[in-house]
């Protein structure tokens, strides 16, 4: 499967590092391809170190202000004009949709992938990782 995973590109305390790594291991173990938003930083690094020491393939999307911060040694990386061009790559590239922790880029992705499956925009499955209650206040507004 192609899973995509919203998370930061931020350098993050080791609760919320611990689940990701156990996650990427996962993925790559199971033989699944990550799509992501291709950054070599942060959480969005030990995903992508995680699935592909495991075996996993690496599906990057980046946008081009970022394109510097793309992760030289991924299966494909894809660069896209702008941020919206972005998301609807990240959501087509998808089987299906893991949210992780992040700052206002991932909850911005978030909220536009579970808009659209409201609407019945896509049916994707879209799970939550709410590493140490990081999203507990997003589930009680939802």
């Amino acid at each position: 499967m192609n899973i995509c995973v919203f998370c930061s590109a931020a350098d993050l305390d080791e609760r919320y590092v611990t689940p990701a790594r156990e996650f990427a291991e996962l993925l790559g173990k199971g033989g699944h391809t990550l799509v992501w938003g291709g950054s070599e930083a942060g959480l969005m690094k030990v995903m992508a170190d995680g699935v592909q020491e495991h075996g996993g393939r690496l599906v990057g999307v980046s946008v081009e202000f970022l394109r510097a911060k793309a992760r030289q040694n991924a299966d494909e990386m894809l660069i896209t004009k702008d941020l919206a061009e972005r998301k609807a790559q990240l959501l087509a590239r998808a089987d299906a949709i893991v949210i992780m922790v992040g700052g206002a880029g991932t909850l911005d992705e978030a909220t536009e992938i579970l808009e659209l499956k409201k609407h019945g925009l896509h049916t994707k499955p879209v799970v939550l990782l709410n590493a140490a209650g990081f999203y507990d206040g997003l589930k009680r507004q939802l």
